[in-house]
């Protein structure tokens, strides 16, 4: 008998950011410019503007700053809605690149929710609080406007932002935010805690005390960014996949949980319990076959399996036999460009090519400017914010413009950088011209370890050519049995030996 055909084998895999800010309510940068940023690197976004506080703290002269951004955020979103919506639609390309409306709604009660619709017909809803929301989305079900309101940030104590699993509803959030640049609420311990003035995460606030509720959800990752940058390198982004590039596709799978959450690297995940896809509700069954798959952007450190909220299986290095490589090879060549001075703007223009070979999949990897509070920074009207931009100009060539500002501190990581998978003989060279600087560096030296250089003397700003990993390193795939029984879940967690991640959003097994 023919063994089945992978339920992936006809899908897409897309990556999108449904969180994120600028300056249509309060943030910096123009819609615009988060529109153009979000094209250079993603397959759909929404830009999310924040619409409302129905339980918003009484004045208070401690926090009454707070309480007069939101207010003239919110007067502001209100008033250039209409004008917003025609933005997007602009800018929206049901073939390249899907935009969906959507805005915030704040709620102290029962956890933040960002509300997307599926076409351009909505309007921002005042609802009262969170189960309000969810009967106007009811309501407006049934006159045929579609809508979700996932929740995000949940990781804060419910009562200050937090989410509140006993009011949450899969009808209207098939999946909840994991990660975002505000941390990862995954669990209580993990390596992106919560760093915002609001407070530290709360494990009854987490993905894992969800689960253990018994609610039926999948993981996104977002970037909650507030400088007209969606999906910012490094703070979030969402792979789904789905049957098609369309709107309607995009959203089928959204509502079907295909969706896993990463840092920033485009890991590309393959999981399957049973033969169904990451997201599936199956029947019970005693016996569980899991595969996984995983195409990396980076060597890969372990992937774990995670049932009912504990480690049962991890499968790492050592479990990985290494492959000498051959005359030709396939691998990664990132180049990572900042540092340099503080406080001080460098623009780059980089062509980068082989010598030979061809590249094989592009990834950019850039970033927005790095303000975690929506007060913090400020507009640039002269320049804007859409400062990233790449082009390929052969079948082994890529041109690209950036700017870096360098890291504000020994701990943030502010570079630019774009990644290329390529194919060549080991023979071949990396070449580069870094604003009219050249360097040639043999394949072969960059697969021992990574190369660095500056454009001038110390403090300078600098560049660097990450080691090239070996296909092995990148590319695994395993199979594991397990037993168990009705109420259980599963779900995969990758980490790259960079300390990027993903989190397949889980299988469960149910009674229908």
């Amino acid at each position: 008998m023919d063994a089945p055909s992978s339920p992936f084998q006809d899908q897409e895999l897309l990556f999108g950011d449904l969180h994120n800010h600028c300056g249509l309510s309060y943030g910096h940068g123009s819609l615009e410019d988060a529109l153009k940023n979000a094209r250079e690197q993603l397959d759909f976004c929404s830009i999310t503007g924040h619409a409302h506080w129905p339980d918003m703290p009484e004045p208070d002269a401690r926090i009454q700053y707070i309480i007069d951004f939101h207010r003239l955020g919110f007067a502001k979103l209100k008033r250039d809605w209409p004008q917003m919506m025609a933005t997007l639609q602009s800018y929206n390309d049901e073939q390249k690149f899907a935009v969906f409306p959507g805005f915030e709604i704040h709620s102290n009660a029962d956890g933040d929710r960002t509300i997307l619709y599926q076409d351009f017909s909505g309007e921002i809803i005042y609802a009262d609080s969170i189960p309000d929301l969810h009967q106007r989305l009811a309501a407006l079900a049934r006159d045929g406007v579609n809508a979700l309101a996932f929740p995000h940030h949940i990781g804060y104590r419910t009562g200050t932002r937090g989410i509140n699993w006993a009011t949450h509803d899969s009808t209207w959030a098939p999946f909840v935010e994991l990660l975002s640049m505000h941390g990862c609420s995954e669990s209580s311990e993990n390596t992106r805690p919560f760093l915002h003035s609001m407070g530290g995460s709360d494990w009854e606030s987490t993905i894992q005390y969800g689960l253990a509720q018994g609610h039926v959800f999948g993981f996104s990752g977002h970037t909650d960014h507030h400088s007209g940058h969606p999906g910012s390198y490094g703070h979030g982004v969402t792979g789904l996949w789905a049957a098609g590039r369309d709107r309607q596709s995009i959203w089928d799978a959204l509502k079907a949980r295909r969706t896993y959450a990463l840092t920033g690297d485009r890991i590309q995940l393959e999981y399957t319990l049973n033969h169904a896809p990451m997201g599936s509700v199956i029947a019970p069954c005693r016996q569980r076959h899991i595969a996984v798959e995983v195409h990396a952007a980076g060597a890969i450190d372990c992937i774990d399996v995670i049932k009912n909220n504990e480690l049962v299986h991890r499968v790492s290095q050592t479990n990985i036999a290494p492959i000498e490589p051959r005359d030709t090879i396939r691998t990664l060549i990132y180049l990572e460009l900042g540092w340099g001075e503080r406080n001080r703007a460098t623009p780059w223009e980089v062509d980068l090519s082989l010598s030979a070979g061809n590249i094989v999949r592009d990834e950019p990897r850039f970033r927005g400017r790095e303000v975690v509070s929506p007060v913090d920074g400020e507009d640039d009207p002269a320049h804007g914010f859409y400062e990233s931009n790449w082009q390929r100009t052969g079948p082994r060539s890529v041109h690209f413009n950036t700017v870096t500002r360098s890291n504000p501190n020994n701990s943030t990581n502010a570079s630019q950088g774009f990644c290329i998978e390529i194919e060549a003989p080991l023979t071949a060279s990396i070449e580069a011209t870094l604003n009219g600087q050249t360097e040639s560096i043999p394949l072969r030296k960059l697969i021992t370890g990574a190369r660095t250089g500056h454009l001038g003397g110390i403090d300078s700003p600098s560049y660097r050519f990450h080691r090239a990993p070996l296909f092995h390193e990148f590319h695994w795939n395993f199979s594991w049995q397990d037993l168990g029984n009705t109420g259980d879940n599963y779900y995969i967690r990758v980490r790259q030996r960079n300390d990027q991640w993903a989190w397949s959003s889980p299988i469960f097994i149910r009674q229908s």
